[in-house]
């Protein structure tokens, strides 16, 4: 039976309270830096710096303690570095107390190595972020994705002039003209196609490793639903035809900035559905039913524990799967 699935995907958990109305306030960063509950979360080249006894291990990494973040005193950071303001802690947790102020900080190669020059303290939330902690997964999602579109928009797409962070970092303006850029999020669908006989489709990228599958997925085109997204990226990535599109839940994927919208879709059997790769994107299919996936796992690779991807495969599978 579908069920939603929003509560238990990895990447949507938080418990941050982003207080948006403290945005407004133009000394927000002059009252956080006199603040001495008021905590940093530090990015590096797409990664956030985690806490000490945190760090993973490479060989097994979800045999390793859970992760943490390194939650940093304000003053751990130079003053000149792009700084966002995330939001305010619900819980008292790892020695932070319900409602410190989180900020995230975004550093340069020497800015990061002279704060940590361990660079296996590092880590990257799409790996490990299935491992977080609500509040830490929420932090890290939120922080990577407000990075990513600062390094993306340090020119007005409009004019061309630079532009600089506003309103404790949610907002780039134009140095020029004054005009406010605001963040966005690319919607992409993520869907689990089904036959006759409950088998769910799986295809293999051409950006892949050859062994690894996936759902079929895409982004949505301005004037389209997501329904019609559904229906629209399924065919011309397959050649199949579906039905009945239904919403199953989402996430964010700041990588680099998209939000999945996951579906169920079901074989349109009015339709003869041929598989049929694309060639460009999609270069192989196949089907499986439970017992072939379950069979198959010593030779196929699948979507990471923190996509949504797996989480919808493993729905329809209706146990976690024995597999990285």
């Amino acid at each position: 039976m579908l069920r939603s699935l929003t509560q238990s995907l990895p990447l949507s958990r938080y418990r941050i309270d982003r207080d948006h109305a403290a945005r407004e306030r133009p000394n927000l960063f002059d009252e956080l830096a006199a603040d001495p509950e008021a905590r940093l979360v530090a990015l590096w080249r797409g990664e956030v710096l985690l806490a000490d006894a945190a760090a993973p291990v490479a060989s097994a990494p979800d045999a390793a303690p859970a992760p943490a973040l390194a939650l940093l005193p304000w003053s751990a950071a130079p003053a000149d570095a792009l700084r966002v303001y995330l939001g305010r802690t619900l819980d008292a947790e790892g020695g932070v107390p319900a409602g410190a102020a989180i900020t995230a900080v975004v550093l340069d190669d020497e800015s990061a190595a002279a704060l940590e020059p361990d660079v296996t303290r590092w880590g990257s939330p799409r790996t490990l972020g299935h491992r977080l902690g609500d509040r830490d997964a929420g932090l890290a999602i939120e922080a990577l994705g407000m990075a990513n579109w600062h390094a993306t928009h340090l020119f007005s797409p409009r004019t061309g002039h630079p532009t600089l962070a506003g309103r404790a970092g949610w907002v780039r303006v134009d140095t020029e003209t004054g005009a406010e850029l605001f963040p966005r999020t690319d919607a992409a669908i993520i869907v689990g196609i089904t036959d006759a006989h409950d088998r769910i489709v799986l295809g293999s990228n051409a950006l892949w490793e050859s062994n690894r599958f996936s759902l079929l997925a895409g982004f949505v085109e301005p004037g389209e639903s997501l329904e019609a997204a559904v229906v629209r990226e399924v065919f011309e990535e397959s050649g199949l035809r579906v039905i009945d599109p239904l919403y199953v839940g989402s996430q964010p994927w700041p990588f680099p900035a998209s939000l999945m919208l996951g579906f169920r879709a079901r074989l349109d059997p009015a339709h003869a559905n041929d598989l049929r790769p694309d060639g460009a994107e999609i270069l192989d299919l196949r089907w499986f039913s439970r017992d072939e996936l379950a069979a198959s796992l010593d030779s196929i690779l699948l979507p990471g524990r923190t996509s949504i991807a797996r989480a919808i495969i493993e729905d329809w599978f209706g146990a976690p799967l024995d597999a990285p």
